[in-house]
């Protein structure tokens, strides 16, 4: 992807709550109802005051559209908003970069691009060749910061109430034939939600 098309991608779209103005560079947060395994998800990690976040994509706008690029399904691919919103039937919330790290978002864009058609990371493990949602923006603001923007933690897997594996990840990562990663860096939608590069600045339909 040439540099060139990054600074193309400071044009703005009206979202349909709270009239907050979408960007280039901000990044949209969901709850969405995936059964068990959002339910374990959302039992380890704490969002933006206390709301559980199970996906987020990062908008990017091209000409009059508004698109999402976003690591889910099969693969890396762009979105448009207008299907990204039907994943969840909550608002979701919208993250914007302090204005001291703006900056960094033509360059993260034009990197998450380039990983269009990487195989979704259905292992959640770090630095594998392949991206689920969260690590895609950790490594793309990475690539453009030349250091790490976001922070990554330990993953858990255990239930905080019984300190055993949850049965859902117990169940599939047995079906993956690999061990489960606890204890592993990893990052997901609650943590970045609550970094403090970016603002919550509202929500959007």
């Amino acid at each position: 992807m040439k540099k060139t098309i990054a600074f193309i991608f400071f044009f703005s779209f009206v979202g349909f709550s709270q009239n907050i103005t979408l960007k280039s560079g901000d990044l949209l947060f969901q709850s969405m109802n995936c059964g068990p395994l959002c339910e374990a998800i959302n039992e380890v990690t704490s969002g933006y005051q206390g709301h559980d976040f199970s996906h987020l994509g990062l908008v990017y706008i091209k000409n009059d559209s508004i698109l999402v690029i976003e690591a889910a399904g099969s693969s890396v691919k762009i979105t448009p908003y207008e299907t990204f919103k039907t994943y969840t039937a909550e608002k979701m919330f919208v993250g914007r970069l302090k204005r001291k790290y703006r900056a960094l978002i033509p360059e993260a864009i034009a990197f998450a691009l380039q990983q269009i058609g990487v195989p979704y990371d259905e292992e959640y493990v770090y630095n594998n060749r392949k991206y689920y949602c969260s690590e895609l923006l950790y490594d793309a603001f990475l690539h453009a910061n030349k250091k790490p923007l976001f922070d990554l933690f330990p993953m858990t897997f255990k239930s905080p109430k019984t300190k055993e594996y949850f049965e859902v990840w117990v169940d599939y990562y047995k079906k993956l034939n690999i061990e489960i990663p606890e204890g592993k860096p990893g990052c997901n939608p609650g943590g970045i939600s609550t970094s403090d590069k970016l603002k919550i600045i509202g929500t959007v339909n």
